[in-house]
């Protein structure tokens, strides 16, 4: 015969765990990971295109460098505490919703806390038989008394600054293996327009939209992006 688990043994397992979905949860979803690689590709790139190739010797090619990697590490560190503050407030509106359940005053109010923290396309296609048995289940949790930043948020903060901070080593690594300063220019934009492009038909086929196209207008806004950013002196 199985042990049994006293209620207050039970509800002290689930306050002490992690937070509902946080086992399953990702550190990084797809569209974080490629948005972050692209925005650190448009950061050196407003580097590496005001490069006077004509001028340029070793010192400028070296300054240029280290002014791509200065910016794209305090781009990371940005974006990083961004992410940490944008996944506080989400468990913060979490804990909020689950507040707001146990006090509705109907099922009707209930079920409007829950369609509200869903999808509109997910709340559309539940019904209230559904809504009721979510409200139940969500009822029985505990309420935490303030949002945290748990483990996978850390994590996930750590991957963007890795992202955006490893971006800039493709489109660096022509100029510190050729020595022609013309050729290394256009060797690095090609690599970064090319990553630019798949980034683009990654974000197309996550989202089930022509890759190819996605592609090619991510190319196409990146680089009206760098050229706005070079014309108004950033």
């Amino acid at each position: 015969m199985p042990a049994t688990v006293e209620p207050t043994e039970q509800a002290g397992k689930i306050r002490n765990g992690p937070p509902p979905g946080e086992r399953f949860r990702r550190p990084l979803e797809p569209v974080e990971r490629i948005s972050e690689v692209w925005f650190g590709l448009v950061m050196v790139l407003t580097f590496t295109c005001t490069l006077s190739v004509k001028s340029a010797g070793r010192e400028e090619v070296r300054a240029m460098l280290l002014a791509a990697l200065g910016c794209n590490v305090a781009w990371g560190i940005s974006d990083a505490f961004l992410y940490l503050l944008g996944c506080y407030v989400e468990n913060g509106r979490g804990i909020s919703a689950l507040r707001a359940l146990r006090t509705a005053v109907d099922a009707g109010a209930a079920h409007q806390v829950i369609a509200d923290a869903l999808p509109p396309l997910f709340a559309s296609s539940l019904s209230p038989m559904e809504f009721e048995a979510m409200r139940g289940k969500l009822s029985q949790l505990p309420v935490p008394v303030r949002p945290t930043v748990t483990k996978t948020d850390w994590l996930g903060a750590l991957g963007v600054f890795l992202l955006v901070f490893m971006s800039t080593f493709p489109v660096a690594i022509p100029f510190m293996v050729v020595g022609d300063a013309r050729l290394a220019l256009r060797i690095s934009n090609g690599i970064a327009l090319g990553m630019m492009f798949l980034t683009g038909y990654a974000f197309g086929r996550h989202a089930d939209f022509r890759p190819l196209r996605t592609g090619l207008w991510m190319v196409l806004f990146g680089g009206l992006l760098v050229v706005i950013t070079i014309t108004l002196g950033g």
